[in-house]
């Protein structure tokens, strides 16, 4: 598949060669595995430019002779010359080389050998003034990467002249990808974005696994469902990389959370355990690995835990809690994913929603996310609201209400009608603010600008498509 849209991430790489003209330059590139950081790195390398992957599986020795026959092609070394240690080798690279040199999943020196991290940091402050030398460092263990380089007691602390994570692509982008695979119906693209979300390695297996053109039931079949399901054990790849043995809790954690528990109370009420004896892996899978993400109001300081990967999401909803039965390839565990799976789909519509707005709306705002909260009054079975997406402008005291139906011949008008019942239950601007109100949805059985003196907008998928093109 040709190399897809990153034209910001490529800037800020040129950007960076550009600066190490005149003074030695480093950068980490870091992000989520699958999400195309060394596809980005590769085509951003020139001819002469060193690229070094950091095998794991590899012995000190072994690597450091394929680095060395590495920098003997690039003429940096003579074919009489060799290299001994770790010290050799940044010796060469910091004295003799021009150009861009490139370690790829870096985090790995903590298995082949970590005195790296100490030579390497000698080295940088040796050779600060060195000109035409740029240290690009490439990792995925998101956590380790930001121990190695952001933690304050390591070796490397304070190197960095610059870094970039690069996040999965947005959902306009994987428009594009899904028609270059001849899959055009939005409604297609939707499901598979609600499964793959923006990271580009699932769709390119689509057109490595010949599935161009097909429709996601007959892709989720070949990747999910069949006997040696290419992406049957993906998750936990992806995770046994992150957490290696120490995995059970988390594991854990992430389940209760794609089980709907989504406050650390609920979390622990779910476990049997009390909050304090998962506290530190609770922090992690936040603030370390980037696993779980939180949601905030709209309009308030309430909080919502939520697996801010798509397929790991996808994986602990239908897969963790009965993987002895998927293993085995029960027809009625496999029947019970499909028959949900349309559900499913319509609760991640709404992240594509509130992506799509800006593009939809007649007005700027400067705050969007979901709403929650108390009814006033009511029963304690019917207390609580939620609307789906609320958009705001401070500026010009507009707020938008929406919601976000995954079903055809939505009925707007009756939707429209409880949408503004819930809308009276947010307490903003109440005296002067200017409100209007939006239903998604895959189709309307009839759209309209207005009711009750509101000002109505209606999108359907034909909308998004429009928008898109």
């Amino acid at each position: 598949m040709e190399f897809m849209n990153r034209k910001e991430e490529t800037k800020f790489i040129e950007e960076s060669k550009s600066l190490s003209e005149s003074k030695l330059f480093s950068l980490c590139v870091f992000g989520p595995r699958r999400v195309g950081k060394t596809r980005l790195i590769l085509e951003s390398l020139r001819r002469n430019d060193l690229y070094f992957f950091v095998n794991k599986d590899k012995t000190t020795d072994s690597l450091l002779k394929e680095y060395e026959d590495a920098l003997k092609s690039k003429n940096v070394l003579t074919g009489l010359e060799s290299l001994k240690t770790w010290e050799d080798f940044f010796k060469v690279l910091f004295t003799r080389y021009n150009g861009v040199a490139v370690f790829d999943e870096f985090q790995n020196f903590n298995e082949v050998d970590k005195a790296v991290f100490g030579i390497l940091q000698k080295n940088f402050d040796l050779h600060e003034n060195r000109k035409n030398l740029m240290m690009l460092f490439s990792g995925s263990t998101i956590g380790m990467i930001k121990k190695i380089f952001f933690d304050k007691k390591e070796p490397l602390y304070g190197r960095l002249k610059r870094k970039m994570e690069i996040k999965p692509l947005p959902f306009h982008e994987v428009v594009k990808i899904c028609k270059k695979l001849d899959i055009g119906k939005m409604g297609d693209i939707v499901t598979l974005y609600s499964i793959f979300g923006g990271f580009p390695k699932y769709y390119v297996s689509i057109e490595d696994e010949r599935l161009n053109g097909k429709n996601p039931q007959e892709i989720f079949e070949r990747f999910f469902f069949e006997a040696n399901a290419l992406f049957e054990d993906e998750v936990n790849t992806i995770l046994s990389m992150e957490f290696g043995k120490r995995k059970g809790v988390y594991y854990d954690i992430l389940g209760a959370v794609s089980s709907g528990n989504t406050r650390v109370s609920e979390v622990a009420s779910y476990l049997g355990k009390k909050e304090t004896s998962f506290s530190r892996q609770m922090d992690e899978l936040v603030n370390y690995f980037n696993i779980i993400g939180i949601k905030k109001q709209a309009i308030g300081k309430k909080t919502l835990m939520f697996i801010d990967h798509p397929l790991m999401n996808f994986w602990f909803k239908f897969f963790y809690k009965d993987i002895s039965q998927y293993k085995r390839r029960e027809n009625s565990l496999i029947n019970k994913i499909k028959e949900n799976l349309n559900a499913y789909v319509g609760r991640k519509f709404e992240g594509i929603c509130i992506e799509m707005l800006p593009k939809l709306l007649p007005f700027d705002f400067e705050e969007v996310g979901n709403q929650w909260g108390k009814v006033p009054s009511a029963p304690k079975d019917k207390n609580q609201y939620e609307i789906d997406i609320i958009a705001l402008s401070k500026k010009t005291k507009e707020i938008l209400f929406c919601e976000c139906k995954w079903e055809d011949k939505v009925d707007t008008e009756k939707l429209i009608k409880e949408l503004i019942e819930k809308s009276k239950y947010v307490q903003w601007n109440n005296e002067n603010r200017k409100e209007s109100f939006a239903l998604f949805a895959k189709s309307f059985k009839n759209k309209i600008d207005e009711l009750e003196g509101k000002k109505v907008y209606c999108f359907d998928l034909k909308d998004l498509e429009k928008i898109l093109n």
